[in-house]
């Protein structure tokens, strides 16, 4: 998979989503702001070319990156946004902002670089318009544990949804800039989608899952996002 196919941004367009959760049985909408995201989540060839770093499980340059934490997937953005020339979403480092030890991680609103979605967004970006449980018949949408062959599968070999997005569910969890409940969970941030070892069940546009933002497994990766210069625009100061 060449760089033009793994750097390939999809545009979604503005919208509004109800968010929900099965703990709390509480749901509140959301209105999401026009947004670029990665047609596949991260490649281990892309994740590979960035950093320098292999970290996951199985090898294959087409397989989506995974073994990596919610801090590999910040840092990954940033060090994206440097190679092309933008400006890095995330200052990590002392300061106000989401602190795991001595690091923190702060989002600049502002900046036009790669940053991960939010949850809204995700979820906006994932149904596409639908209002089911999922965007497609399963089988033909998702690498879950019904399918899998009990390993993740190279990115893209499943239909995507309406506005061009593949592996939206299943195959492996997003990590999402969120935190889960900081009151209760703290530093826990959401994962959204499914994975390649999940039942039916977890592969819905509506499951949320968390996780610590330290947490590495074979399931887990992401998939980057970018602002439109009309979303970063209208933003507050």
């Amino acid at each position: 998979m060449g760089e033009s196919v793994d750097n390939e941004m999809v545009a979604v367009p503005a919208g509004s989503v109800t968010l929900s959760d099965r703990r709390t049985r509480r749901s509140w909408a959301v209105e999401v702001a026009s947004f670029r995201m990665s047609a596949f989540p991260v490649t281990q060839e892309w994740y590979a070319r960035v950093t320098g770093e292999r970290p996951s499980t199985a090898r294959g340059g087409r397989l989506p990156v995974e073994g990596v934490s919610w801090w590999d997937a910040i840092r990954f953005c940033n060090a994206l946004s440097v190679r092309e020339g933008l400006t890095p979403a995330y200052e990590v480092g002392p300061g106000t902002g989401s602190t795991h030890g001595d690091a923190t991680a702060h989002w600049d609103t502002a900046a036009d670089g790669y940053r991960l979605p939010t949850e809204a967004e995700w979820e906006h970006a994932c149904r596409a318009g639908s209002t089911g449980p999922r965007y497609g018949p399963l089988d033909e949408i998702a690498w879950y544990r019904g399918n899998s062959d009990d390993r993740v599968q190279p990115v893209g070999g499943r239909q995507p949804n309406a506005w061009g997005l593949y592996d939206m569910l299943g195959n492996v969890w997003d990590w999402c800039w969120d935190l889960y409940d900081a009151e209760v969970y703290g530093t826990y941030r959401v994962l959204r989608g499914g994975g390649w070892s999940d039942e039916h069940w977890s592969c819905r546009a509506s499951v949320r899952r968390r996780s610590h933002p330290t947490f590495r497994i074979d399931d887990v990766g992401f998939r980057v996002a970018r602002s439109t210069p009309a979303a970063v625009d209208a933003r507050p100061a």
